[in-house]
């Protein structure tokens, strides 16, 4: 039995000296030390020793345990080190590199001037209002004194969804359900997306935005309108920004105007971005028709009040100098993480 018990030991050392690596050496525990294995089978045969030797031999069998546990804790130890060194050395990080940065979202273009816009607004003590896309003809046409057999209501202009229903060219829809509640005075701007039947290019699309104004009160006049703007453009474009108010037609609006502020890049002197006229078209204005006034359920003789409406791709293309609005649509990323 000592000399089995010595062979075993011999034989479980020099498997385990030649062991490469930790799977290596749990599968010789487990021929050795395991419910099958050789050093088990031993204790199992210790009922055929005679009585007088089991404890000699049961003593024989721990230290032979004792000493194959030993080598393979030390062992395994010395291995777990070695794979540890290699892991260190393959797996080395440079504490010292920069980290790599989380590329965070950032607002649109037309976000950040719409919020510009909206600032400049409540500051003079606007309220913020929107309302549907999907817009009733009468809110989108009859409503603002476009009648029935205006160009505007012509399907190559208009996306009608059914002879009463379109998509708005406009979100002055909103003004007049606000007129239509009759809580006065007014004084608000709508913004929203807005719809129309053109083709894509450079300064056109059949989606964009625009942000339009209204205020309604009593002795309102033209020159309320004009001081409005003209702080609104000071405030958008710079403190030395003037306007120019040039006659036109609005339907809902008389009398009419287009307004123009000085180029900001010449201040008023004459270049490329004005094309050498000093000046920049950037909205359009009036006061409210009395008809409008009327239809909305307000007394055009007790009440007056003016409106004006910017698009608000035309404020990001101005203000960032960009020369093509279908770049504000293509998500293009090289484009986007320039603002």
């Amino acid at each position: 039995m000592k000399e089995k018990l010595e062979q075993i030991k011999k034989k479980a050392v020099r498997e385990i000296q030649n062991s490469d690596g930790l799977t290596k050496l749990n599968d010789v525990r487990v021929a050795f030390l395991g419910k099958k294995g050789e050093l088990t089978a031993v204790l199992k045969g210790m009922k055929d020793v005679l009585p007088e030797e089991r404890p000699v031999v049961g003593q024989l069998v721990n230290e032979t345990r004792e000493s194959i546990e030993r080598l393979i804790e030390e062992t395994k130890a010395r291995l777990e080190a070695a794979e540890r060194e290699l892991k260190l050395q393959q797996e080395v990080i440079d504490v010292t590199l920069p980290a790599r940065k989380n590329r965070v979202g950032h607002r649109h273009p037309n976000t950040i001037a719409l919020e510009e816009v909206e600032r400049i607004f409540v500051g003079m003590g606007y309220e913020v209002v929107e309302g549907p896309e999907v817009e009733y003809d009468y809110y989108n046409f009859e409503a603002l004194n476009i009648p029935a057999n205006h160009p505007a209501k012509d399907e190559q202009d208009t996306f009608y969804i059914n002879d009463k229903i379109v998509l708005r060219t406009q979100t002055s829809p909103v003004q007049v359900r606000e007129m239509e509640k009759g809580k006065l005075p007014i004084r608000m701007i709508a913004p929203g997306r807005v719809f129309r039947s053109d083709e894509v290019d450079a300064t056109h699309s059949p989606s964009f935005h625009q942000i339009e104004g209204l205020v309604v009160d009593k002795h309102i006049t033209f020159a309320d309108l004009k001081g409005t703007l003209a702080e609104f453009a000071r405030q958008l474009f710079g403190e030395g920004t003037k306007v120019k108010f040039r006659p036109h037609h609005f339907p809902f609006t008389e009398p009419s105007a287009e307004v123009d502020v000085t180029c900001f890049k010449c201040g008023g002197k004459g270049c490329r971005f004005c094309k050498g006229s000093g000046w920049i078209e950037i909205l359009g204005c009036g006061m409210v028709h009395p008809r409008v006034l009327k239809m909305s359920g307000i007394d055009p003789e007790e009440y007056s009040g003016f409106a004006f409406g910017v698009g608000l791709e035309r404020i990001a293309l101005l203000k960032y100098e960009i020369d093509d609005m279908r770049l504000l649509y293509e998500n293009d990323d090289r484009f986007l993480q320039q603002f």
